[in-house]
């Protein structure tokens, strides 16, 4: 196949507002290296880590909500979700979507040709689980925000699907986030879990990814979304941020506590989420939108036997665990909007404002 050498993309040159964001028309065409393969981009999909790694909110200098603004300071030494620096000038986007069009030494033959989604994390393969030794990509290496991008062979995986590009694009990075949070709470079908932004990206992976472990599902939406988080499979939905959240679960639920938080807001209304939790509960975090600094009493945590986890790096298999998903159509995409990547500002911006269900994607 005789392939271009310049390439639209779109390209984040520092930390810093939407400006940062520059479209180019003739970024060079990546050439794929020993074991890669090369990407025609067929879609990819938005979210929070590119507007946070954009505005440098990571860095421990930042105590705002995501607002996909710029900060007055940024340190430069902690600016990503792995705590490092970012090298400028990065092509973003980790969900990208297209037919492998380039293989480079020692990749698979029969990937050529081959439509695929990418695993987001990039790993040391000879210590895959070592989350050291873990990138993401979009962040530690150029992403789909282009019309080519390449990966490692082993970050790739052949999908059989009816869906479009722009609707499996909303699944790699929301879906593994969400069910590496489920993972590490271990949750059953004798749960019941709250969910927080229960509309977004990641809350409507963690919706449908709760149900299908059997689990009860109780999200969290502002009410002009209470009717797509219940198409999703939500048993109840309550506001956002309820005045007395205890109270709107015994109404809706009998029961004033339930055992799971999956939670990706944080904010002010983080210790009603913990008050809300029964003895023995887990509350189970990969988010803070609405503010990662949050009023914790260590006495509900240790007085009521609580269990907390982090979850960013996800174990190795989950990747090809959602695909077997998508194909067996265990889960649906839930797309709310497609933008020409050239629109990528107009697209972003739709994106922080939380105003729609699901994700939001562009195309080259």
């Amino acid at each position: 196949m005789s392939l271009p050498a310049k390439m639209n993309a779109m390209v984040l040159e520092g930390h810093g507002g939407l400006d940062q964001l520059v479209w180019h028309e003739d970024w060079p065409v990546p050439v794929p290296t020993e074991g890669e393969v090369l990407i025609k981009v067929g879609a990819c999909g938005l979210n929070n880590t590119d507007v946070n790694t954009r505005s440098g909110w990571y860095s421990k200098t930042v105590s705002d909500a995501t607002t996909g603004g710029a900060y007055e300071e940024v340190d430069e030494s902690d600016p990503t979700w792995g705590g490092r620096p970012i090298t400028f000038p990065r092509i973003q986007g980790a969900d990208a979507v297209g037919v492998v069009v380039g293989l480079g030494n020692g990749a698979p033959q029969n990937l050529l040709g081959q439509r695929v989604l990418v695993d987001c994390w990039l790993r040391d393969w000879s210590d895959p689980k070592n989350r050291d030794k873990t990138g993401y990509f979009g962040s530690e290496c150029d992403g789909g925000y282009a019309q080519y991008t390449k990966v490692d062979a082993k970050n790739v995986v052949a999908i059989n699907s009816s869906l479009s590009d722009a609707e499996l694009a909303t699944f790699s990075c929301s879906y593994t986030t969400a069910e590496g949070m489920l993972s590490r709470a271990a949750v059953g079908a004798d749960d019941t879990v709250l969910i927080t932004g229960a509309s977004g990206g990641v809350g409507s992976a963690l919706i449908q990814l709760a149900k299908r472990r059997g689990a009860t599902v109780i999200g969290l939406a502002s009410i002009s979304k209470h009717e797509i988080v219940k198409e999703l499979g939500a048993d109840v939905v309550l506001e956002r941020a309820p005045e007395d959240l205890k109270a709107a679960l015994n109404s809706a639920i009998g029961s004033q506590t339930v055992s799971v938080v999956a939670d990706i807001v944080g904010g002010d209304h983080w210790p009603s989420l913990i008050d809300a939790l029964e003895r023995g509960g887990r509350y189970t975090c990969s988010g803070a939108i609405a503010g990662p600094i949050v009023d914790f009493d260590l006495r509900t945590f240790y007085l009521r036997d609580l269990t907390f986890t982090g979850s960013t790096v996800v174990a190795p298999h989950i990747f090809g665990d959602l695909v077997g998903y998508i194909e067996r159509e265990e889960i649906r995409p839930v797309l709310a909007a497609t933008y020409p990547l050239k629109d990528f500002h107009a697209a972003q911006t739709a994106f922080i404002d939380k105003k729609h269900a699901g994700n939001i994607v562009v195309v080259p």
